[in-house]
């Protein structure tokens, strides 16, 4: 992967729109023609669009191959593909509950955002997670890409369980709601308004839908939402301001993947 021409330890998968020239989230300016670069973002002159290689959302196709993966393999082993893709030993070994945390089964904490309850509901999520990843993942690099969407899976599942004393949660919608959260905060950092970027929409409806139809977690919706957007506050926010090396950034960030586990050993252990 290419690094950013002005800060050379940064993975990028954005280039400027003007002289392709590849520039990191910290870079890069959003005009009506696209992300430019700092010298560009200050000429008025014509635009011409960049010969720099534009990045395949590769680990978001990854994210939702394992999930169909999942999912096929549970139909096979002979779960109802309309109301149970994640049926038989899939649950029963992956699914998150207070009960199985309680027991150790911290491994529940990420394997439950790839197992799902149906094919609508693997369908919609991996439709969504697919729109956003190619909107995400090349703008914020591979690695930060990963590092938010599994810091929101686990926020998800803190939140899941914090909300929901029984019973089992399946699905990637946690992860998802982060990716929308932390989507929000990028771009505001780039000076896109949140009604502009078509994000508050989004939102608003999912919200809407998870707090009037039954069977959706919303623990697990706002657990993530608010993990994903604190994740990219870090990076997107504080790190340009306290001038934080890189390194401790993401320790930061791994430390609300952190205390997520810790919050969801504790609400478990009644």
């Amino acid at each position: 992967m290419e690094v950013c021409y002005r800060h050379p330890g940064r993975e990028t998968g954005v280039s400027c729109s003007n002289c392709g020239r590849p520039i990191c989230t910290d870079c890069m300016t959003t005009t009506s023609v696209g992300m430019r670069c700092p010298e560009c973002a200050r000429e008025r002159t014509r635009v011409v669009r960049g010969t720099g290689p534009v990045h395949a959302p590769t680990l978001t196709y990854v994210l939702i191959g394992i999930s169909v993966a999942v999912a096929v393999g549970s139909s096979l082993s002979g779960a109802n593909a309309g109301t149970g893709l994640g049926g038989g030993t899939v649950i029963s070994d992956g699914a998150l509950s207070r009960a199985t945390i309680h027991d150790g089964d911290l491994w529940r904490l990420v394997t439950a955002g790839f197992i799902h309850a149906g094919f609508l509901h693997l369908a919609f999520n991996m439709y969504v997670l697919y729109v956003l990843g190619n909107m995400l993942e090349p703008a914020v690099g591979r690695v930060r890409f990963g590092i938010i969407y599994f810091v929101s899976l686990l926020s998800g599942s803190f939140g899941a369980l914090l909300l929901q004393p029984t019973g089992f949660t399946v699905g990637a919608s946690g992860a998802i709601f982060g990716l929308a959260g932390a989507a929000v905060v990028i771009l505001r950092s780039r000076g896109v308004a949140l009604m502009e970027s078509g994000l508050a929409l989004f939102i608003g409806i999912n919200l809407l839908l998870t707090f009037t139809i039954s069977g959706i977690s919303i623990g697990g919706h706002l657990g993530g939402l608010v993990g994903g957007a604190l994740a990219a506050l870090v990076l997107y926010e504080l790190v340009p301001r306290a001038r934080i090396p890189q390194a401790a950034a993401y320790l930061l960030v791994g430390a609300i993947g952190a205390i997520s586990v810790a919050g969801s050993i504790v609400v478990s252990a009644g």
